[in-house]
């Protein structure tokens, strides 16, 4: 399949991937509040693993969309989103992680109208986002690990804090280069519009 003709492919193998961890939000939800730690760990690592999955499969496959390439940040960030949710309404988490997560998201939505009133689509995902994505989804099953006595929990608290550290650092560093990004677009579109002096 070449990629022209995937754009309007919906039933690709990175599609069905994404799908998939979408639908793994609402199981995650469930687990996390009835106190089913291993299979909550379990679906998280899944998720992890799917994120860098179906990019990759879209790259191998020649199968990358324009669906893939707004369905893949839409899940990993709904699924960032309630993971947080659930962590705090367990207490895992405190709710400043999730208050700075959101922001950031909230900060992107912010940049949609402006990029669509001077006729751009969404900005293509950074690496920086992506690895600020990678990294809170590795910090999540960590931090919930944490919650295990003894050794394991402790590492586990120690590099899962690490790693939602570096995640945070790293979703602003991004938001910061798109908001960049859209100023540039947005200067670049008015001085072709004045035209030379």
């Amino acid at each position: 399949m070449q990629a022209g003709q995937g754009d309007a492919a919906v039933w690709t193998v990175p599609n069905v991937v994404s799908m998939a961890r979408l639908a793994l939000v609402p199981v995650f939800a469930v687990l996390i509040v009835s106190g089913e730690d291993v299979w909550a760990l379990v679906v998280l690592a899944v998720s992890g693993a799917s994120d860098w999955l179906d990019g990759f499969l879209a790259r191998r496959l020649n199968q990358v969309t324009k669906l893939g390439q707004m369905l893949d940040p839409a899940a990993d960030r709904l699924f960032i989103l309630v993971t947080l949710v659930g962590l705090l309404w367990r207490g895992v988490v405190p709710w400043w992680v999730l208050t700075l997560v959101v922001l950031r998201d909230v900060l992107l939505a912010c940049l949609a109208p402006v990029l669509a009133r001077h006729g751009y689509g969404p900005l293509a995902v950074s690496m920086t986002g992506k690895a600020g994505t990678f990294a809170l989804l590795y910090a999540f099953p960590l931090l919930l690990l944490a919650e295990t006595p003894g050794a394991v929990g402790t590492v586990s608290h120690a590099v899962g804090w690490a790693f939602a550290w570096w995640g945070i650092g790293l979703y602003w560093l991004a938001g910061w280069h798109y908001v960049v990004q859209t100023r540039r677009l947005v200067l670049q579109q008015g001085d072709r519009q004045e035209g030379p002096g």
